[in-house]
């Protein structure tokens, strides 16, 4: 029902206007009694051979919302309902910017493919650590952090180090967006010295709030992940792996978006006109899966990697598990295919 029905009804008006209003009416719907429950009912699978123990969590199935849709944690408790093992929010800043001037996010039906040039609009991590505080769901949260649009880039770890501080005892592990194309300069961090110095001072940080949350036992810090892009060329990549091998950080997550716009079926005047922004959907899902092999088998599985790009059906998820991901994580698939689509890939892989 939702493809040959909602779809094309939701596809009639504004992408983000469209965005807000399913979000909007999906916390109205977790406010009327009983309707968490049939969510849960319809769209939840659970089953043991679908946990998984990575970077020291454990998650009730491997299939995840990637960042980007429930930037502020304001969808946690209905994403949980909706089959999600686990939700990644931001791309969090430490302070409230609007993002970039609209229109900002496009549809390229013939491609199932989004552009998105948000240009991380959020409310600020303060806001998104309150929201988390107050959740009722246990389900695992990650923070995605970045830096605001008008830091620069020599100021870059400031903004790290206070969405860390401010998401700390909120959040179960850390992504640090270094590969978001839609913040002017900031792929320049994923260069190997501006990048060491960030996770490694990331760590240092992580190590210091532990002990002092756990002053009488000695804690494992929070992971912290690294967030790449799939535009990297192999001798970058093997910079990322040297980088990540170093600062011994928890893993990668494989990919952000692209700013290709190669082989795409929508007609060529139609993207040219959209312009600037990351290409998220199925033109992604080859390039993400050959940068999950690459790493995987370039470092030898010495740390996890969380796929994400393309993934709109259950084969689609098999493959970056095949590739070596030990979790997977859905945004664009999510919206072309429905809610019922993290129980499908669940259920494929019991």
């Amino acid at each position: 029902m939702y493809k040959w029905l909602i779809l094309p009804i939701l596809f009639r008006f504004d992408a983000e206007q469209v965005h807000h209003f399913v979000c909007g009416t999906l916390q109205f719907l977790f406010k009327i009694p009983g309707v968490p429950f049939l969510f849960r009912q319809l769209f939840v699978y659970e089953d043991p051979s679908l946990e998984r123990e990575v970077f020291g969590l454990k998650f009730k199935n491997p299939v995840g919302l990637a960042a980007g849709f429930d930037k502020n944690a304001e969808l946690v408790e209905e994403m949980a309902g909706l089959g999600f093992g686990f939700v990644e929010i931001g791309t969090v800043t430490p302070l409230a910017q609007l993002g970039n001037d609209k229109p900002r996010l496009f549809r390229l039906k013939p491609d199932q493919a989004l552009i998105n040039r948000m240009g991380f609009n959020n409310q600020g991590a303060a806001a998104a650590a309150k929201r988390l505080r107050q959740r009722k769901t246990n389900i695992l949260i990650g923070g995605n952090i970045g830096k605001n649009k008008l830091t620069p880039n020599e100021n870059a770890l400031d903004d790290y180090l206070k969405c860390f501080d401010e998401l700390y005892d909120t959040v179960d592990y850390f992504v640090v967006n270094v590969s978001s194309p839609n913040t002017p300069g900031l792929r320049d961090l994923q260069e190997k010295e501006p990048l060491t110095k960030i996770l490694l001072a990331l760590k240092k940080r992580s190590q210091k709030l532990e002990n002092r949350q756990s002053a009488t036992t000695t804690k494992e810090p929070k992971p912290i992940l690294l967030k790449i892009a799939p535009d990297l060329t192999d001798s970058q990549l093997d910079d990322i792996i040297e980088i990540v091998t170093t600062s011994k950080i928890a893993g990668v997550i494989a990919t952000n978006t692209t700013i290709s716009r190669a082989d795409l079926a929508t007609d060529g005047e139609i993207v040219k006109k959209i312009g600037a922004g990351g290409l998220s959907g199925a033109p992604l899902t080859h390039r993400s899966t050959e940068v999950i092999r690459y790493i995987c088998q370039k470092s030898n599985h010495s740390f996890p990697v969380i796929g994400v790009g393309g993934i709109g059906s259950p084969e689609e998820a098999r493959e970056k598990l095949d590739a070596g991901a030990s979790l997977v994580q859905i945004y664009t698939g999510f919206i072309y295919e429905g809610p019922a689509l993290a129980k499908r890939i669940c259920k494929s892989l019991k």
